[in-house]
């Protein structure tokens, strides 16, 4: 994959970031923007606008961070564990879906009904688990567990600030577009790959010719 397709990818997870900051923004912040609305305020609507679409391209660069640090543990863990690490990948996934619901609930000291804590580790599983049968299914059955991995583990990873914040505000503006960059990278980058190496094989062919 040459240098223009990784610029590319980076400039359109920051617009999908953007956009997915400012989609939930409306949904977060519904009473600040029916505040700013009626009466019409322009100067607080925009900046909250902008606050949220900023929000959104910061978590796309949380996400693209983490999608590369993926791609290097990949290959450092197929380096070490060699056959293993697809059961090491399974084991992280269940100790990092456990950590949803155990620690958080630990940190409400009881406050919070421990099903929602189960139910959000069971959201994002399953929606992880429908992108990596997507990916297996588009590329091959072996990228299945890796994908589930990135999906589950490095996203929880990356979500881990918004975790922390008092109230689910910041939480929920986090992991959506973390969500969207996330999946978008992984779909996209073997339809890349596939490309550079048409190109590359075009390109061959062109000066064999020649």
């Amino acid at each position: 994959m040459n240098s223009r397709k990784v610029v590319g990818l980076f400039f359109k997870t920051l617009v999908i970031g953007g956009l997915t900051g400012l989609i939930t923004s409306f949904f977060v912040f519904s009473k600040e923007y029916q505040n700013f609305l009626s009466p019409l305020d322009i100067m607080e609507l925009v900046g909250l606008i902008i606050f949220s679409i900023g929000l959104g391209l910061v978590f796309s660069v949380v996400s693209q961070t983490g999608f590369f640090a993926y791609l290097f543990v990949n290959r450092l863990g197929l380096g070490l564990f060699r056959t293993f690490w697809p059961t090491v990948q399974v084991l992280l996934i269940a100790f990092v879906v456990f950590d949803l619901v155990y620690f958080p609930y630990q940190a409400t000291k009881g406050d919070v009904n421990i099903l929602w804590y189960i139910a959000m580790a069971l959201v994002l599983l399953g929606y992880g688990w429908v992108i990596a049968w997507i990916k297996a299914k588009e590329t091959n059955k072996r990228a299945f567990i890796p994908a589930l991995f990135f999906m589950v583990v490095i996203t929880t990873v990356e979500w881990v600030p918004g975790l922390r914040t008092e109230g689910t505000d910041y939480a929920w503006l986090m992991i959506i577009p973390l969500l969207a960059c996330n999946t978008y990278q992984l779909l996209i980058l073997h339809r890349l790959q596939q490309d550079s190496s048409k190109n590359e094989n075009s390109t061959a062919n062109n000066t064999v010719k020649a």
